[in-house]
This record gives C-alpha cells, sequence and structure tokens, in this order.
C-alpha cells in the first residue's frame, strides 16, 4: 500500500502520535542534558534557560526537534501500517 493511502486511514494520525510526541520528549530531554547537564545537576536553570532558551534560541532548539520527531513518526507508523 502507498504512503498516500496509509495516511487517509483514520488510524494513521493516533499512530502517529503515539510515536512522536514521546520521540519528540525524549529527543528534548536528551538534548538538554547534553547541552547543560552540570548546570542542570547544580539546579541554575538561569543558565540553561540563557544556553537554550532566552533570545529566540528557543527557536532553533525546537524546530529542529519538532521536524525530526515528525520524519521519524511518518517513517515507523508508515514502517508498520498495513
Amino acid at each position: 500500500m502507498s504512503f498516500l493511502k496509509k495516511i487517509q486511514q483514520p488510524k494513521f494520525l493516533p499512530n502517529f502520535l503515539k510515536v512522536a510526541i514521546p520521540f519528540f520528549v525524549l529527543v528534548t530531554i536528551f538534548s538538554l542534558a547534553i547541552n547543560s547537564w552540570s548546570d542542570i545537576f547544580a539546579g541554575d536553570f538561569a543558565k540553561v534557560a540563557e544556553a537554550n532558551f532566552n533570545n529566540g534560541k528557543w527557536k532553533a532548539f525546537f524546530g529542529y526537534k519538532i521536524v525530526f520527531s515528525a520524519i521519524y513518526g511518518l517513517y515507523i507508523t508508515n514502517k508498520n501500517m498495513k
């Protein structure tokens, strides 16, 4: 079955969300841990915010993760749909 036919099935979107949302959360947590582990462990969330979110940095921080999670979710859901 082609991708366009699979995406039209009513169960495609719920299955996509079941994959993409947890993947997005995991990628976000992993990224924060890699970028600011010492600041998170020290409890200095002002430095975490400055390094990752302030001055418009949140757009790039979340933008790449949203796009990557959507692509991953589409791939996995398409692969597992019958």
